[in-house]
């Protein structure tokens, strides 16, 4: 099955489960998609070693999710990885540790929360 075909489903898939979690107090759920900061491209992370990843929370709307989760994602191929889950997106940052991956410069970031946004491509080094 072709990678993007996957890829497209769990995205979409994400998207529908976070539409059908119930919405506490009949509040409106505004959509949110936060710029992501870091990382950013040209950034170098090492396997093992500890990021923030960040995104700018300047235009939240005051009822968002609260079951984000952010994945590492290889460009065109490979399975994404969750990287952290069920934080707060408006607290603009969450704290990861680097997995073991293959050394390459085409990985991303895709934060979900509201909607799915994704970061420029960085690289992640590491000792094979």
């Amino acid at each position: 099955m072709n990678l993007r075909i996957i890829l497209a489903t769990l995205c979409l898939s994400l998207c529908h489960l976070a539409s059908t979690l119930p919405v506490e107090d009949n509040a409106k759920r505004d959509v949110f998609v936060p710029r992501i900061l870091y990382p950013r491209a040209g950034v170098v992370w090492t396997v093992g070693h500890k990021h923030n990843i960040t995104w700018d929370t300047s235009n939240a709307p005051v009822n968002i999710s609260n079951g984000a989760m952010v994945i590492l994602r290889k460009a065109e191929r490979g399975l994404p990885l969750i990287m952290a889950k069920g934080f707060d997106l408006r607290k603009g940052r969450v704290e990861v540790k680097v997995p073991w991956v293959f050394p390459d410069s085409d990985y991303s970031i895709v934060l979900f929360g509201n909607s799915g946004n994704w970061s420029n491509n960085f690289t992640i080094q590491g000792t094979l």
